[in-house]
């Protein structure tokens, strides 16, 4: 995401009340950034590892991300007691008048989508260097439930992140990548720069883009652009399942489905092909 902001470490909580006034204030606000920095960045981390980079007392992490669940800007895992970005970043992200219209016109899309591939339907845009998902529709037959609505994944890891990074300029692609590397999600993840520019090529050809287990093991996924009336890629809609039954590209129908439905949403938005 942006940069790093960069704060005085104390040696104990005490410091910090001694400080008072504004400029605690200031520096809990800059904490609790830098928190939010680290989420993104790793997808989720425990307390104790969120306050060794910080270089803090745990307390203190304890204490904003407390805060920040009250918030829902923060969720936490209550399986492995870590947190992540929560639904909270969507409502911030979502009071950009233009998302909010592309989730309204492309909410019957996904829902469609879901009720005829019975997988899960994933709407992103492009945000600080990632890919939010704003809006989700489950099939009636997904295993999986998890709500991906205000997540924040990595472009290159994921369907609807490579789509975006496909129709970006090649200055501003490189820009994102060497602030965000390319960090190895799973065995399966394209951590090569050629390699992934390589695979760009191809979704920009092909106006699809598939992911194998490259985000998460176990999950594969298949999106598609969604452009505005300039002809803009403004977000991406994907469909995701388990590897063990699917198999994107060898669907048969389901890339014109999605394709075709993204054309719709675009045409909502404005788009006419040339």
């Amino acid at each position: 995401m942006g940069a790093w902001i960069m704060t005085v470490n104390y040696e104990s909580e005490a410091d910090v009340e001694a400080e008072g006034g504004q400029q605690g204030g200031v520096q809990s606000v800059d904490r609790a950034l830098q928190v939010l920095e680290i989420l993104a960045r790793d997808g989720h981390a425990g307390v104790s590892e969120i306050a060794e980079e910080m270089g803090v007392h745990k307390s203190t992490v304890s204490r904003l991300l407390g805060s920040l669940v009250t918030r829902e800007i923060v969720h936490q895992n209550s399986e492995r007691g870590k947190y992540q970005l929560g639904f909270g970043v969507l409502r911030l992200a979502s009071s950009i008048p233009g998302r909010l219209s592309l989730v309204r016109e492309a909410r019957p899309f996904l829902e469609n989508l879901a009720e005829e591939w019975k997988e899960t339907v994933n709407l992103a845009v492009l945000r600080s260097n990632y890919a939010v998902n704003v809006d989700q529709a489950m099939g009636p037959s997904t295993l999986a439930t998890f709500d991906w609505v205000g997540s924040l994944t990595p472009l290159h890891a994921t369907s609807s992140g490579k789509v975006l990074l496909a129709a970006l300029p090649a200055d501003e692609r490189t820009r994102i990548l060497k602030e965000t590397g390319l960090p190895g999600r799973t065995p399966r993840t394209i951590t090569d720069r050629k390699i992934l520019e390589k695979q760009l090529i191809d979704v920009a050809h092909n106006g699809y883009a598939v992911t194998l287990e490259e985000f998460e093991i176990g999950l594969n996924s298949m999106a598609v652009p969604v452009y505005n009336h300039l002809g803009e890629v403004i977000g991406s809609v994907s469909i995701s399942g388990p590897a063990f039954r699917f198999k994107p590209e060898e669907v048969p129908g389901l890339v014109e489905a999605i394709t075709e439905a993204g054309l719709r949403i675009s045409a909502k938005m404005g788009y006419r092909p040339r």
